[in-house]
């Protein structure tokens, strides 16, 4: 592995100083945020609260945690493509009581219609996920045997978007409610027929991250899916997809969702639109970035103030999404490296973002309202390393 910037100066990293954390019984936590860790396994499973700090637990954990999430493919994806096959062929599955048309909420039926709603949400946008890079569109090295197995044909999503009997109109469900009715048979530029058919036996990474957004939204109803979860699981997903390492390339579905699952624990209310405005909401985040920069930059915070710039045309998704779409895959791993690896994460995340304004406010106190948007929603400094420099600085300036 090629050495890194450390993020909070310029000391290039070698691998010899990871191996010497992570070759202790028990992991020196300070050391390894101090050493900004490169962001591949076991090193993010331990700062994102997957793998414990004592390494004689890693084992006995990830073969626990793996086992866990082939139960919730079986109940939660193969199961009910059986039930659905057995209709007509079966009644143990579907009942008198139980069929298609059944309005009752409770019935097996309703669900897996509901649950295909949220599927083709999520279908939609794993499909256009990083499309600057192939690496979503092309076949895993490690298909998901349990559902692609050669004895069975078991219903995979992607059959069950393909055969979805939703021909009515489909909702898309964005951070801000209910919004984007659009036709599933309209022809769009990320339609099915755009991408190349796999052979049997093989499936594509996006459908892994697929099953990882199904199985989250399945698990936590109160949530379910919201468009930009899937640009949280993509850099994770990645990291672990393409370690060197094959038994993390192998079990990358399984320990990805943990983390995703561990990394929205702490930033779901960003997602909850009815949060909005508590303390814990994005509001408030959003009004902390202008905070903070009148703290450190006071002229620049009252030119944007003065242009009535609002901290939601841009930090919203800046928050929201961790930065994922303003910089190219690699550059947002290199961040999150940072973010992940700082005790007060999201006080850091909120120093970047101040560092991303302080790094272009020549440009902001010259440009008129026009062109300082077209710089925020479009950030025109892709050297990430300077700004996490910047944001330590802001840090050390307390």
């Amino acid at each position: 592995m090629s050495p890194r910037c450390n993020g909070r100066g310029s000391v290039p990293l070698r691998i010899a100083d990871f191996q010497e954390v992570l070759g202790e019984p028990t992991v020196a936590l300070t050391k390894l945020r101090d050493l900004c860790f490169s962001g591949e396994p076991p090193w993010g499973g331990i700062l994102l609260n997957y793998l414990p700090l004592e390494k004689s637990l890693w084992s006995s954990l990830l073969k626990k945690q793996r086992d866990l999430y082939s139960q919730f493919l079986k109940e939660m994806i193969i199961q009910p493509g059986i039930a659905k096959a057995n209709l007509g062929v079966s009644r143990e599955d579907v009942t008198l009581e139980d069929h298609p048309l059944n309005p009752n909420p409770d019935s097996r039926w309703n669900t897996y219609f509901k649950d295909n709603e949220v599927l083709l949400q999520i279908d939609k946008d794993v499909r256009r996920l990083y499309p600057d890079m192939a690496f979503f569109q092309r076949p895993t090295d490690y298909p998901c045997l349990l559902i692609l197995d050669p004895q069975n044909e078991f219903e995979t999503l992607r059959k069950r978007v393909e055969q979805t009997t939703l021909k009515s109109q489909t909702v898309a469900r964005n951070r801000s409610g209910v919004t984007n009715v659009s036709s599933p048979l309209k022809t769009t530029p990320n339609s099915l027929s755009e991408y190349e058919v796999l052979p049997n036996g093989c499936e594509a990474h996006w459908e892994v991250v697929e099953r990882i957004l199904f199985i989250y939204a399945k698990l936590n109803p109160g949530i379910a899916y919201v468009q930009g979860m899937n640009e949280i699981v993509g850099p994770l997903y990645y990291t672990f997809a393409t370690d060197p390492n094959s038994e993390w390339k192998e079990h990358a579905e399984a320990d990805t969702f943990f983390c995703f699952t561990n990394l929205m624990a702490e930033i779901r209310d960003n997602f909850i639109k009815s949060l909005d405005d508590s303390q814990c909401g994005i509001t408030y985040k959003m009004e902390k970035v202008y905070s903070t920069l009148k703290e450190k930059d006071v002229e620049l915070y009252l030119k944007l103030q003065e242009q009535n710039i609002k901290p939601q045309f841009f930090a919203f998704r800046w928050l929201t999404l961790l930065l994922s779409q303003e910089f190219l895959l690699p550059d947002v791993i290199r961040i999150w490296d940072s973010l992940f690896a700082d005790d007060k994460r999201f006080d850091f995340l909120l120093l970047v973002c101040c560092a991303m304004l302080t790094l272009i406010r020549d440009q902001l106190l010259e440009g008129d309202f026009t062109l300082n948007m077209r710089l925020l929603q479009d950030y025109p400094i892709s050297d990430v390393h300077l700004i996490l420099k910047k944001a330590k600085e802001l840090q050390d300036s307390k």
